[in-house]
């Protein structure tokens, strides 16, 4: 009976990524040919680069939300982290010192995260939502409002430049290779198996022999260390360090994250689904913003996205389930 209900599981998460990613191609062509100056190479590399703190961000957070947690304080993570490199670099310390330091804070606020959820048992919801008012406001105590620019143009060049003369983004790489890092260790790994089986059953995995607390601990970890990295890129990007940069940023990992076919509740996703769900969502906001839309009108996007993924899995299985009866 198991065997056969994995199987179902895994035939229709199969499903979803299917239809998910035939729709983000859907998206893409019907864009390219009606709004102007979508499909030109130089709003791709604008395209990549929107995208970037999402896609980044997403990857350890389809993680941690496949064990039935979640973080929502990603965002604020990013912009302490660009607002401790602005202070830094106010203070006149070398760039090479500057970005190992942002990674370790990230790794850092992270952790507080882990030990709150997995050493004290609080609800991640709680936790983070209170984290990402703690880490805001740190930001703001940092830099206060006042932004900080100049940084070297070696580093602002790289990450808007492209490879070569090609209009591929230098910024693809990383968001590649860690995707491949990511996807390798949740779909090839002993630690991929233990975060399914964890988000399936925690106590099952516990009388199995896993360590539901360490894994999740290190999950927050890797999500806080990246939400660091998407901090540094995106300063880097703007060339401002800003105490509000990547406000709103965590909306839209989760609204892609559950768009891929993650389940909120836990024991179910893969990463090409949310691959697919952040290129749907950074698709649709890029040419709603060439076609003038409002920033409020693209949060309203984000929110029935977000409301979408939730509910449209929900509902299939609640329609299968009536036709078996």
């Amino acid at each position: 009976m198991s065997a056969e209900l994995t199987v179902t599981r895994t035939a229709r998460l199969a499903n979803w990524n299917v239809a998910i990613i035939a729709i983000t191609v859907l998206v893409l062509i019907v864009a390219a040919a009606t709004v102007d100056s979508f499909g030109t190479s130089r709003n791709f590399g604008f395209l990549v680069l929107d995208l970037l703190p999402i896609a980044l961000v997403a990857l350890p957070m389809t993680l941690v939300i496949v064990t039935g947690e979640i973080d929502l304080s990603v965002a604020s993570s990013l912009g302490l982290s660009s607002a401790v490199m602005g202070y830094l670099w106010n203070a006149n310390q070398p760039i090479e010192t500057i970005i190992p330091l942002c990674l370790l804070l990230g790794a850092v606020l992270g952790a507080v995260n882990g030990f709150f959820v997995t050493f004290l048992g609080l609800p991640s919801l709680a936790v983070t939502i209170g984290t990402l008012a703690l880490y805001r406001g740190l930001a703001f105590v940092v830099l206060g409002d006042s932004a900080v620019a100049d940084f070297p143009a070696l580093y602002t060049d790289w990450v808007t430049g492209t490879i070569g003369g090609t209009p591929i983004p230098n910024v693809l790489i990383v968001i590649v290779v860690l995707a491949v890092v990511f996807g390798v260790v949740l779909h090839a790994t002993p630690v991929g198996r233990a975060v399914f089986a964890v988000g399936a059953s925690e106590q099952a995995a516990r009388f199995a022999g896993l360590r539901p607390g360490r894994l999740k601990f290190w999950l927050y970890v890797a999500s806080g260390l990246v939400a660091g990295l998407a901090g540094v890129l995106w300063t880097l990007r703007y060339s401002s360090a800003r105490a509000d940069n990547g406000a709103g940023l965590e909306l839209a990992v989760v609204a892609a994250v559950l768009l891929g076919g993650v389940s909120i509740f836990g024991g179910r996703g893969a990463l090409p689904g949310v691959i697919a769900g952040v290129v749907l969502l950074g698709a649709l906001q890029n040419a709603l913003r060439l076609s003038d839309v409002s920033n409020e009108a693209l949060n309203v996007v984000t929110g029935v996205l977000l409301i979408v993924s939730v509910l449209a899995p929900n509902l299939a299985r609640s329609v299968l389930q009536r036709r078996r009866t």
